[in-house]
């Protein structure tokens, strides 16, 4: 009997340590991390310009501001222009993302603008603020003994964009979280059919064949659940067909050897009753024929009885050599004999034999398998070939036992039948052929006739039937 299995793969749960909802949910979260990192340089990019801008901006307006300022610082005495001065820069305090600075001519700061009380005291981390900043020339103007700098200051800019980032990069993160726990809960939710899946094909694997699975709502899941169940199905009915096959093979087997048996029974009786018999009779007939040469009245039938017996004893022994062959002297020998008979029944048939079996002996079922497919052969010759010559050729090729067996023949229509011929038809010989490991098979050859060629395994080698694909 053939099963089939399903290897159990030793899984390497060492190596196994993510399952695959939480690789892919890894990946889609990189995925989206990545996107975010690119969004953010591109809006590391347009805050820069924005801020550049801003400054540039408000560094004209600052600019601007001061000539206006000092335009009025005309009308003012040039003893209290500078407190006048002074007193308008103390009233203003800072000007807008500008830092301005008073000094005399001779080098002496008298006047700098406060920090920033905007988010005073903080300040963006060196590395953000280096990404962002930008190079802004000081605007300076000179008054009469003084001299006024607006230097561009960027940090509250520059902070504002800090805290804008570190706003927005909190909620991608909790964003990316929410990401990777719905992904694996979703992936979890849809894969958790694989689990059952697994459990299906270890039972199958351990021969339970009648394992089917339900059609998954998934559509890709429930592709495999289909095509399992359609392998499942194509298992089970392998396996029937299997079992049948194997018991059809044990009844043939069983009814070959009690054949065999009746066979072995029937030359038996045959030997010890009637060829005895019949050799009593020729003997008592030749006594009567030594007693009676002066009365030929008894002499003449007495010959005839002699001569019939004699013609008896031969057809008994034809008959037990069909019935049971012997092999004991060796295969080639007891073919030459059979094939000897057979062309002396048929003299218009031309016999070719080329028996390259060689001195080792052969096993005596595998003997008296090629025996009988030869016997069957010679007489399915006789009965539908109409032929003229007929090529046997046996041989033995890397363990095997090679039998062809040709005839020049009408050839036939279809496969050979069970129908008896002496005792077993060349299809049912094929189950026997089988049941030994062997080959049998029939070929119409292109020319006419009709072909038999049969492969049995040695006894020394062993062979699988997949050989014979």
């Amino acid at each position: 009997m053939t099963f089939y299995f399903w290897p159990k793969f030793p899984v390497d749960r060492g190596n196994a340590k993510l399952s695959l909802h939480t690789r892919v949910g890894l990946v889609l979260t990189a995925l989206a991390a990545s996107l975010l990192i690119v969004l953010a340089g591109l809006w590391l990019h347009g805050t820069r310009n924005a801020i550049h801008e801003e400054v540039e901006a408000a560094s004209r307006v600052s600019e601007q501001w001061l000539k206006a300022v000092l335009g009025e610082m005309h009308d003012v005495p040039a003893a209290t222009r500078g407190e006048r001065l002074l007193t308008v820069a103390r009233a203003i305090g800072r000007v807008r993302a500008n830092e301005l600075e008073i000094r005399t001519l001779a080098g002496a700061t008298i006047y700098r603008s406060p920090a920033p009380s905007y988010k005073a005291g903080r300040m963006a981390p060196d590395w953000f603020a280096g990404l962002l900043a930008s190079q802004y020339p000081a605007r300076t103007l000179v008054v009469e003994g003084y001299t006024l700098t607006l230097h561009p200051d960027d940090s509250r800019a520059i902070l504002d964009a800090w805290d804008e980032l570190a706003a927005m990069a909190g909620w991608a993160l909790g964003l990316l979280g929410v990401l990777f726990v719905a992904t694996r809960t979703a992936l979890g939710r849809a894969l958790r059919p694989l689990a059952q899946i697994m459990r299906a094909l270890d039972r199958t694997g351990r021969g339970r064949f009648d394992t089917r699975l339900p059609v998954f709502a998934t559509p890709e899941l429930g592709r495999i659940s289909r095509a399992f169940n359609g392998m499942a199905d194509r298992l089970g009915e392998a396996v029937d067909d299997n079992v049948r096959l194997e018991s059809a093979r044990e009844v043939d087997r069983q009814m070959h050897d009690r054949l065999e048996a009746e066979r072995r029974i029937i030359a038996r009786e045959l030997h010890d009753e009637l060829a005895q018999g019949i050799t009593a009779v020729r003997a008592l007939a030749g006594a009567i024929v030594q007693r009676t040469a002066d009365a030929p009245a008894l002499h003449v039938p007495a010959q005839g009885i002699v001569a019939v017996t004699g013609e008896m004893q031969d057809g008994v022994r034809n008959i037990l050599h069909r019935l049971r062959p012997a092999v004991g002297n060796g295969l080639a020998a007891t073919l030459e004999r059979q094939l000897a008979g057979w062309q002396a029944q048929h003299p218009d048939i031309v016999v070719n034999r080329h028996l390259a079996i060689g001195e080792q002996p052969v096993a005596d079922d595998l003997a008296m398998a090629v025996v009988r497919i030869v016997q069957e052969g010679l007489t399915n010759v006789v009965r539908h070939a109409h032929a003229t010559q007929v090529d046997l050729a046996i041989s033995r090729v890397a363990g095997w036992l090679q039998l062809t067996l040709a005839d020049n023949g009408r050839g036939r229509s279809g496969q050979p039948s069970a129908q008896p011929g002496c005792g077993l038809g060349l299809a049912g010989m094929g189950e026997r052929i089988a049941a030994l490991g062997g080959h049998l098979q029939f070929e119409q050859p292109a020319g006419g006739g009709f072909r038999i060629f049969a492969r049995l395994p040695d006894a020394i080698a062993q062979h699988s039937p997949e050989e014979f694909a």
